[in-house]
């Protein structure tokens, strides 16, 4: 069997090193999440980030805003938190209703503030090779999961299997500035099999359970698994783990993989944001 790359181990140690960080603090460092309407993986996920940013000693503060808001308002308060010094870090909670512009949205929010970075500004660094002020926490928390268990990704072919903004385009840009030969694929990638059974490392965000089996995966390739899927009430995957799990060299497991350390990675990214915002006061 594969080594499990044990993202929950990884993430506590991250949080315990936040919160000594924050002891030394004279001021908190704030974040504010903005959560639209009342799905209820989402109201889990809100609630796991304040409970997490208040163990670490960080403020944080919610605003919870009915599905029946208008997009005037929602963006009021963004322009609100970009104002008020307190506040250093600002994450809008997705998914949100269809109906409203979310990409109007997310560029109202200030980059300095911008804590997932998913702005223009912070997207654009990124794919220009700069540092941007934040770095999207789930892909962040990849690179950092494969670096504590001495994966080289220089010159390694990865595979990023989905495109979205979250996860798959910033994930094979990130992928590219550690030196990796990166295939970007998705749902209308023809020989997609052919193509994953290539990599070395297999990055899936596809959103499939049990998608990826093994006859994706050559021999000792690195599997990490981005999907959550609930399935008869119980939590997998995008990758069938127990058919891939001895083919892989190194594998994520579902829960306990990649999600915790995209919760630290936020929690990182809050007191990076914090520490450039205290500085340019100064």
């Amino acid at each position: 069997m594969g080594v499990i790359l044990d993202g929950k181990k990884l993430a506590d140690n991250i949080i315990e090193e936040l919160r000594t960080a924050s002891l030394k603090l004279t001021k908190k460092p704030k974040l504010a999440v903005i959560i639209v309407g009342d799905n209820p993986a989402s109201q889990i996920y809100v609630r796991n980030k304040q409970k997490t940013a208040q163990y670490i000693g960080f403020d944080s503060l919610v605003i919870s805003l009915e599905n029946n808001v208008s997009e005037d308002s929602i963006l009021e308060h963004i322009y609100i938190l970009n104002e008020d010094k307190d506040i250093n870090a600002i994450l809008l909670q997705l998914p949100i209703n269809e109906k409203f512009n979310k990409k109007r949205i997310i560029e109202a929010i200030e980059p300095i503030k911008d804590v997932d970075g998913f702005t223009s500004y912070n997207f654009g660094r990124l794919a220009l090779g700069y540092e941007p002020f934040s770095y999207p926490c789930t892909p962040k928390g990849i690179i950092r999961l494969l670096e504590e268990y001495n994966i080289s990704l220089e010159g390694k072919k990865a595979i990023v299997i989905g495109r979205s903004n979250i996860v798959g385009k910033p994930m094979a840009l990130m992928l590219q500035q550690k030196n990796a030969t990166v295939i970007c694929a998705n749902s209308y990638t023809k020989n997609l099999k052919e193509l994953s059974y290539m990599a070395d490392i297999v990055i899936s965000a596809v959103g499939k359970p049990k998608f990826i089996d093994s006859s994706f995966i050559k021999e000792n390739a690195v599997i990490i698994d981005v999907g959550i899927n609930r399935v008869n009430d119980k939590l997998t995957g995008d990758v069938d783990f127990e058919s891939v799990k001895d083919k892989a060299s190194f594998i994520t497991p579902v829960p306990k993989g990649v999600g915790p350390m995209t919760i630290a990675m936020l929690m990182e990214n809050t007191l990076n944001l914090y520490n450039i915002q205290s500085r340019l006061i100064l």
